[in-house]
C-alpha cells in the first residue's frame, strides 16, 4: 500500500485551500497515508500584466503541475475545474471531479447593489472574456477594465484603482471566507457560468491504478456528468483560443439541462440555447447543443474573433 501521498498546487491562498481541503478528506479517509502539498509556481502565476486571452489561456495555469506529474514528482494534482483545458495531456486523466459548489459570479462594489444600480459609463473591472461580453451585453455602456492576479489581489484593486465594481467567481469567495464580500450573485440570465465552475478537478496519472483508487470516494457523479457536457461543449467550440463562452449544465428530476451562450467581445452578437436529456449522454449532449448553435450563427461569432 501507499504510504505517502504528495498533492501539487499552485500557491495563492484560494489553490492553497483547495489542496488543503481534498488532503483533509484523503486523510480522514485513509488515516494511515501520510500527505504533503508541493506549492508549484505556473506560467499563469508569474505573467500578471497581460490579459489571459492574449498569452495562451487557461493551460497556463496547469502545465508546471502536469510537467511534474508525469516525472512522478507529486502525485496528484488538485485545480479549479474552470482552469483546465478541454483536453488532457496524454498519460493524465480526472482522477475525481468533486461536487460543485455555487457555481454563479460575485459583483462586487462598495457603492452599488446590482449590476442595474450602475451609473452610465461605470468602470468594472474582470480578466475573462466570457463575463466581460454578457456584462456589455447586458449593460454596452460599461467601460470594462482588465483584472488580473489572485483573489485577494483583486479585491484590493478594486479600490486601489477607484474601480465601481468587480466580477469574481462565487465560489471562490465562499472558501476563502469572504462571502460577505459579494454584493450580488449575478443571476444566469445576465450571465452564465464558466464550464466546471465551483467544482473540483483532481488531476492525476492514468496508469497509477492505486492513486486513482483513493480518489474515487471524491467523485461527484451528477457533478461529472454536468461538466462533461459542458466541456464537449466547449472543445466543440473553441478551437484552442479563448473564447466569450458561458456553459451551465444542472442535473434536475433525473433529466441533464444545458444551457449556454456564445457572444462577441462587445456583447452585441449574441446566440443562446439550451437541451436537455439523459446525463448518460452528457457530452453527446453538449456537442448536440454546440452544433446547433454554431449553426445559428455562434461560427459567424468566432470567426470575426479569430
Amino acid at each position: 500500500m501507499k504510504k505517502n501521498l504528495v498533492i501539487g498546487t499552485r500557491g495563492s491562498k484560494l489553490a492553497l485551500w483547495q489542496a488543503n481541503f481534498v488532503a483533509a478528506q484523503i486523510m480522514e479517509r485513509y488515516p494511515e497515508l501520510q500527505v504533503s502539498i508541493k506549492k508549484v509556481t505556473t506560467t499563469g502565476d508569474k505573467i500578471l500584466d497581460v490579459p489571459l486571452a492574449k498569452i495562451g489561456g487557461k493551460g497556463l495555469f496547469t502545465k508546471e503541475l502536469e510537467t511534474e506529474m508525469l516525472a512522478g514528482d507529486i502525485d496528484l494534482a488538485v485545480h479549479s475545474l474552470k482552469d483546465m483545458p478541454t483536453e488532457l495531456p496524454d498519460g493524465l486523466i480526472f482522477g475525481a471531479i468533486t461536487e460543485r459548489a455555487d457555481p454563479g459570479d460575485a459583483f462586487i462594489s462598495p457603492e452599488y447593489r446590482t449590476i442595474e444600480n450602475l451609473p452610465q459609463g461605470a468602470k468594472v473591472g474582470t480578466s475573462s472574456l466570457r463575463r466581460k461580453a454578457q456584462l456589455l451585453h447586458c449593460r454596452p455602456d460599461l467601460e470594462i477594465v482588465d483584472l488580473r492576479g489572485n483573489l485577494d489581489t483583486r479585491l484590493k484593486k478594486l479600490e486601489s484603482q477607484t474601480l465601481d465594481a468587480i466580477l469574481l467567481a462565487v465560489a471562490g469567495l465562499k472558501r476563502l471566507g469572504w462571502a460577505e464580500r459579494i454584493t450580488q450573485i449575478i443571476p444566469h440570465n445576465i450571465c452564465l457560468p464558466a464550464v466546471g465552475q465551483g467544482a473540483l478537478a483532481i488531476e492525476a496519472r492514468r496508469d497509477d491504478a492505486e492513486v486513482l483508487a483513493i480518489l474515487a470516494f471524491l467523485n461527484d457523479v451528477n457533478t461529472r456528468q454536468a461538466v462533461e457536457a459542458e466541456r464537449a461543449f466547449l472543445r466543440e467550440v473553441e478551437g484552442g483560443c479563448q473564447v466569450p463562452v458561458g456553459v451551465y449544465g444542472k442535473i434536475e428530476n433525473g433529466s441533464l439541462a444545458v444551457e449556454a451562450v456564445i457572444l462577441s467581445v462587445d456583447g452585441a452578437k449574441k446566440v443562446h440555447d439550451k437541451i436537455f436529456g439523459s446525463p448518460a449522454e452528457a457530452e453527446q449532449l453538449g456537442i448536440t447543443l454546440a452544433t446547433n448553435m454554431l449553426a445559428a450563427g455562434g461560427r459567424e461569432i468566432l470567426a470575426e474573433l479569430k
